[in-house]
């Protein structure tokens, strides 16, 4: 009686190491290469070999539970609700995607700058711009995530120069948008357990609308999927290492090749919680994303068409149309004048 066939075993995301890069022309040209199709194929990576130091990992990981251990006064002092730049605390079930609730709390922090005035030349992206909300109730916060925003943007620099030359460009070609006031987000977020009967949706199904975004996860705590050919590819967190994906604007810079890919996260179950910290890279609101020339040998088949989710060539249009949306009791409040 013969066996029936083994199941195929599940797709997994590849693993890329950073360190590469310091190994030798060979090693780096290879990690390029890797880091190319990658991204072509999957969208999503997890990357090691890093550099950022694990002991401020560790002292990221434990302000963010000191910051959702705070009591509920506290947190809501700082609510998003006040903020016209989209930052602070968001309650939970207070932010959505593709209209539904995701089942998540968190505290957002941008570039800490002061607002623009407004006149009638402004562009209306230029009001995300401004300063944070940060707890009085945890000062240590504001310096941990000052130092965890340098080391993930030197990373994030080093990746787009490394897919520069992948892509047979000036490995500089992306500096420029990046060198003037870059417009970083960086979530820290709570995922509470939940089950009636099934879990919630803790972050529905989307593209990221930047550049590219590094994800750190709490060991030993799944629940982020990503889209593969129709499919649902488990993305449980890899110690020590990131979750990288790209954004609209990659996909925008090389017509396509590279693709922003759909990903969303269930919620954990009743009795269990989940941190999880992206950090979103992006250049300058105003900042428009370079249109690489590819090699011939790489077949680009051109941007997503999507009406209910354009993609704009400059990032401010990207990440104001997402605020926007993510938020609508914030955008009620400070941006009536483009919700009406």
């Amino acid at each position: 009686m013969s066996r029936p066939a083994p199941s195929p075993a599940p797709l997994s995301l590849p693993v890329l190491d950073l360190s590469r890069l310091d190994a030798g022309e060979a090693e780096a040209a290879a990690f390029r290469a890797e880091l190319r199709e990658a991204t072509h194929e999957y969208g999503f990576f997890y990357l090691t070999g890093h550099g950022v130091p694990a002991d401020l990992v560790d002292r990221v990981m434990g302000t963010a539970r000191a910051f959702f251990d705070l009591p509920e006064a506290d947190k809501m002092a700082i609510e998003n609700l006040q903020s016209p730049h989209f930052r602070g605390y968001t309650r939970v079930g207070g932010e959505l995607t593709l209209g539904a609730v995701d089942w998540r709390e968190q505290i957002d922090i941008g570039p800490e700058r002061p607002a623009v005035p407004r006149t009638p030349d402004t562009p209306d992206y230029l009001r995300l711009e401004g300063p944070n909300l940060w707890p009085s109730a945890l000062p240590e916060l504001r310096e941990v995530i000052g130092q965890w925003h340098d080391e993930l943007s030197a990373v994030a620099l080093r990746l787009m120069r490394a897919w520069a030359l992948s892509l047979g460009a000036d490995e500089h070609v992306f500096d420029e948008a990046f060198a003037r006031e870059p417009f970083t987000l960086i979530k820290i977020v709570r995922y509470p357990g939940k089950s009636d009967p099934t879990p919630r949706q803790g972050v529905g199904a989307h593209k990221d609308s930047g550049v590219l975004t590094l994800l750190f996860v709490e060991p030993g705590k799944g629940g982020l999927q990503v889209e593969k050919d129709g499919a649902w590819i488990d993305a449980p967190p890899l110690d020590g290492a990131f979750v990288v994906n790209i954004g609209e604007l990659l996909e925008v810079a090389t017509d396509g090749y590279l693709k922003a890919t759909v990903h969303r996260v269930i919620s954990p179950l009743l009795g269990d919680d989940r941190i999880s910290i992206p950090f979103f890279f992006g250049p300058a609101l105003d900042a428009t994303i370079p249109l690489l020339t590819l090699p011939e040998s790489l077949e680009a088949p051109g941007i997503t068409l999507d009406p209910a989710n354009p993609i704009f060539t400059t990032y401010g249009e990207n990440a104001l149309k997402s605020r926007l949306r993510a938020h609508p009791d914030v955008a009620a409040i400070h941006y009536p004048d483009l919700t009406r």
